[in-house]
């Protein structure tokens, strides 16, 4: 699937350590988003941040944080993300959803996948 001009990026924030049934939300979310048909799904995990919660969770060696926060960004038509967003919103406890307007330049893959 090749994806060009209006689109929209739906980005979900959760825990590092966050699960659902004994899975890593975060590859919960991107499997989902695989089985739905969706252009695309990265899983980025952060250094340092804070949320909701008001903790700041950190890779600096004081720290040691074992929930550092990871992003999954999934970028597709609005008309897919829709009813996506509608069936992964309950598995987020804690975490932050969002939905933006882009506009996609290029997305192409690597001759050999799939």
């Amino acid at each position: 699937m090749t994806l060009r001009g209006a689109a929209r990026q739906l980005t979900v924030v959760v825990g590092e350590s966050d699960t659902w049934h004994g899975r890593p939300l975060y590859a919960e979310i991107v499997h989902r988003a695989h089985a739905a048909g969706l252009a695309g799904a990265s899983v980025f995990r952060g250094i340092e941040g804070f949320g909701a919660s008001d903790h700041v969770h950190t890779t600096r060696f004081l720290s040691l944080s074992a929930d550092l926060p990871v992003a999954v960004v999934i970028v597709d038509v609005a008309a897919k993300l829709g009813p996506f967003v509608a069936e992964i919103e309950s598995l987020v406890a804690d975490g932050l959803i969002t939905l933006a307007d882009v506009d996609v330049v290029r997305h192409t893959g690597r001759s050999g996948d799939r």
